[in-house]
């Protein structure tokens, strides 16, 4: 946990630095509530990451166009920060923006998409909405077999996530009968 302290210690001395020289929406000051709202979420506090998170979106939003990468990866925290707190609709809402900016912005076959249907179907799986979760599911590893190694551990990953939503959905199938 010292690591941590030091490194939030020391970015928020970056912060003030930046704070007091650049102007409010420059993309420097971003990154450090970026780097702030990381450690705050490696050391889950969840709902100061999140504050931090939306800065930077604040941030992102004003200069940048609408399907900027960095916009994404904004969108995908803030997103990621509210799916950790139980709060799945919101997350929902945020992996969507993400999907959209990602489609717009990236090759078809880029891994970052499939991060972005796997993150979908996750936040579904949750939120008990299995066939929605599935076909998201369902597109990752044809995304990432056309990019990675047939043993890769992202694809070993996302065929985990495919056969413990089976399980769930023969599991809630059995109680509703």
């Amino acid at each position: 946990m010292g690591e941590y302290s030091e490194a939030l210690s020391l970015h928020q001395k970056a912060l003030e630095i930046r704070d007091k020289i650049l102007p409010a929406n420059h993309q420097d000051l971003a990154q450090s509530f970026n780097n702030i709202g990381a450690v705050y979420y490696q050391t889950q506090q969840y709902p100061r990451a999140l504050s931090y998170y939306e800065k930077v979106l604040d941030i992102f939003l004003k200069p940048l166009p609408a399907n900027h990468p960095s916009l994404a990866t904004g969108y995908n925290n803030v997103g990621g920060a509210h799916d950790i707190m139980g709060e799945y609709s919101n997350a929902r809402s945020f992996y969507e923006t993400v999907l959209e900016i990602d489609k717009k912005s990236l090759p078809s076959n880029h891994p970052d998409l499939a991060a972005s249907y796997n993150n979908l179907a996750l936040v579904h799986e949750n939120m008990n909405e299995f066939i929605q979760a599935l076909s998201y599911y369902e597109r990752a590893p044809e995304i990432f077999q056309r990019n990675l190694s047939a043993n890769h551990p992202d694809l070993t990953s996302i065929y985990n996530n495919i056969a413990k939503l089976y399980d769930k959905m023969r599991e809630h199938a059995t109680v509703v009968t």
